[in-house]
């Protein structure tokens, strides 16, 4: 009875060991693919770049990387996750926002398991290597805020696990590759803020992007008639766009903020965007449209909260379904060329509050041609109660005892009359 129990001991023990011995095997390894492209990315920044405290500073090879990640031999900057192999694997690296100076082509990339890979708010230059290409699983690649140049890498394509991608705030020119819309598991898209140029490439098959920002390039051609139907937010501000906006807008159901402004659009704000069922912010200034269509629902059914079509070639009186919105509360139609009087609807939306409405907080209606005028129920606004301006008209009186009138004149009787001419032959 005795040997049994001394033999189970001995059993128990041995598994303890074993268990033990598999335990520090599994702890202490990483793939040394992965320590070597984590060695050849600190070594090839300049070193003054890698600044006291921080990430990179503390990376010291002489050790495991994953057996002490999180120590003071590597403190932060990458991620590892067991994969039932022999090895852990690097699944994330997020450089701290230092200033690390180098070129991302001095590795290979050559990591298989990464998920994500942020380096933004840095100095890295040089062109974005093919070789990220090898990070078959990656689903976040951000290399925002750096110095980056060339052209977008087509063999980015080959990304097909991607869901967010963030190259805005570089320097990359050339065209937008037209194979980007291979990225079907693309949810957000950042590219504002660069030299890019061309026409907008299709990218409708991308049913899952939810977020575009292509801003503060050079993009020319029209306002894409296919953009992706998933779309929420949709910026393109700052480019060379012309033409008409396309009528397709409207089918992108989701679509809760579009800016388009400071281009060269033109023609009519078509109904479409007045009538549409989730759109909510809708920027359209420094554009040369000339009217705004009248929804067949006069505004009623309306989700906009802010519009802004602010320098534009805007014509006519002002229009009154923009007043039966209910839930505008910010509206700005300044320097156009917008005649007739104030409509009395307009003042009633900013100085008397609805139970089923939303008050106008912000009216923008300086530099136009109104005349007549200010309706009484603006006269009796405090300061401070709402954002109004009137400046710059043609209206009969508008002293600086009105906080809406000040900052600047009325424009002189000459100017006034030769529009009222130009309008009425």
């Amino acid at each position: 009875m005795s040997k049994s129990i001394c033999n189970l001991n001995l059993s128990l023990q041995y598994l303890l060991l074993m268990i033990t011995l598999l335990l520090l095997k599994v702890d202490s390894r990483t793939h040394p693919g992965d320590i070597r492209v984590l060695k050849d990315l600190k070594h090839g920044l300049h070193p003054e770049s890698i600044a006291p405290g921080s990430c990179l500073s503390s990376w010291d090879f002489s050790v495991d990387p994953c057996d002490h990640i999180f120590s003071d031999r590597f403190t932060c900057g990458f991620r590892c996750d067991w994969f039932a192999s022999d090895f852990f694997r690097v699944t994330e690296i997020t450089l701290d926002p230092v200033g690390y100076s180098g070129l991302l082509s001095s590795t290979t990339w050559n990591l298989p398991y990464l998920q994500t890979l942020d380096v933004s708010d840095n100095s890295f230059y040089g062109s974005i290597p093919d070789s990220l290409s090898n990070l078959t699983r990656l689903r976040r690649l951000s290399l925002s805020i750096n110095l980056l140049s060339g052209k977008m890498p087509v063999s980015l394509v080959s990304l097909d696990h991607l869901e967010e991608l963030y190259l805005d705030n570089n320097s990359l020119h050339g065209s937008i590759p037209s194979n980007f819309s291979s990225l079907v598991s693309l949810k957000r898209l950042e590219i504002q803020e660069n030299n890019l140029s061309g026409e907008f490439p299709d990218l409708g098959a991308l049913k899952d992007l939810n977020y575009l920002d292509a801003s503060d390039n050079q993009i020319s051609g029209e306002v894409p008639s296919t953009l992706p139907v998933s779309l929420v937010e949709l910026s393109m501000r700052n480019n060379n766009l012309r033409g008409k906006l396309p009528v397709s807008v409207g089918d992108l159901e989701f679509l809760q903020v579009l800016d388009l402004s400071h281009n060269k659009l033109s023609g009519p704000i078509s109904s479409v965007l007045f009538d549409h069922p989730s759109l909510q912010q809708l920027t359209l200034s420094h554009n040369n449209f000339t009217f705004l269509q009248v929804p067949g629902t006069v505004g009623l059914t309306s989700n906009l909260i802010a519009l802004d079509s602010s320098y534009n070639d805007l014509r006519g009186i002002l229009p009154g379904f923009l007043c039966s919105m209910p839930k505008l509360s910010s509206l700005s139609l300044e320097n156009n060329k917008f005649t007739g009087m104030i409509p009395s609807q307009y003042a009633l939306k900013v100085a008397v509050p609805r139970s089923n409405s939303s008050s106008l907080e912000r009216l923008l209606l300086g530099g136009n041609y109104l005349f007549g005028p200010i309706p009484s129920a603006l006269m009796g606004l405090k300061p401070g109660s709402a954002n109004v301006s009137l400046v710059d008209n043609c209206l009969y009186r508008c002293p600086d005892t009105f906080f809406f009138c000040q900052g600047g004149n009325q424009k002189s009787l000459v100017d006034c009359k030769k529009r009222f001419d130009t309008v009425i032959p």
